[in-house]
């Protein structure tokens, strides 16, 4: 039979330990930090709650532990020895120190972990956009352990560049590029407000494109007015022509011609048809 007092004893020296131990552990922003002492894992809520980074802990009781000071350089490294290492490229910041990224190799990652997603990297310094580094995982999460020192920089600036430039994903080329680093990219451009207005404004354009071309004229250029578009076009025979059409279902708002008030009865198709008739009434 169990001694109900030894084993009340045996609870309180745990606890008594547990709340003389410093320990070391990494700490994402709202999050909480592990430790594991004597075998069994604890886990605690930072004081302050609000702690982002490295730190070496003190348990306060159970459930809290006080951020007592950051820990050396070289004690960080030793940390992060215990768990593999993989090289992953950054793709954009998601929270404070984290990171999104993606392997730089998928088929190490499929090899070590038996996926290849994108990853969030935690606690993430000294490092920009679509940089190489080296991040390592405790099976839970992922931590930035250092930048890549064989990455090659000119990689990571060619691919910043063309973001600049707005390029698309599937016009992205430059030598030495791997299907790894297109992947990087279109998360990226996936993500970039400028780009959701590019795929927005090329998506638009070939619809005018396409519904100009089947009823025989051709667009020159267009303008975007909130509810409607400005688009100039012409006809088979090179007459210009300027017109107000609706983005819900290219409805003639304004046809630049007079239609006897009759203007909303034709889209931009059909309107086409409708000036050339016209025209060749007229002759």
């Amino acid at each position: 039979m169990t001694d109900i007092r030894k084993l009340i004893n045996q609870l309180a020296t745990e606890e008594n330990k547990l709340l003389s131990t410093e320990f070391i552990a990494p700490c994402v922003l709202k999050g909480k930090v592990l430790t594991r002492i004597a075998g069994m894992a604890y886990t605690f809520i930072p004081e302050p709650e609000d702690f982002e980074g490295w730190g070496i802990f003190k348990p306060i009781n159970s459930k809290q532990a006080a951020f007592i000071e950051e820990p050396s350089l070289p004690l960080i490294c030793e940390y992060l020895k215990k768990f593999q290492p993989l090289r992953l490229r950054l793709v954009y910041p998601l929270q404070g120190q984290t990171w999104l990224a993606y392997a730089v190799n998928e088929a190490d990652m499929l090899q070590r972990c038996g996926y290849c997603k994108p990853v969030p990297v935690h606690l993430v310094s000294e490092a920009v956009q679509f940089e190489v580094v080296i991040a390592r995982t405790d099976g839970a999460a992922w931590w930035f352990d250092e930048c890549d020192r064989r990455g090659d920089v000119m990689v990571a600036q060619k691919l910043r560049e063309q973001l600049q430039k707005l390029t698309p994903p599937q016009n992205l080329r430059f030598k030495g590029m791997t299907p790894e680093m297109r992947t990087v990219y279109d998360l990226v451009t996936q993500q970039a407000e400028e780009f959701s207005d590019l795929v927005r404004q090329q998506r638009d354009e070939k619809l005018l494109q396409e519904a100009l071309k089947m009823g025989g004229g051709e667009l020159q250029q267009w303008s975007d007015r909130q509810d409607y578009w400005v688009v100039e076009w012409i006809t088979s025979n090179g007459e210009q022509h300027t017109s107000a059409i609706s983005k819900d279902d290219l409805t003639v708002m304004s046809a630049g011609i007079c239609l006897s008030g009759e203007d909303e009865k034709f889209d931009l198709q059909s309107l086409v048809g409708v000036v050339e008739r016209r025209d060749v009434e007229d002759d």
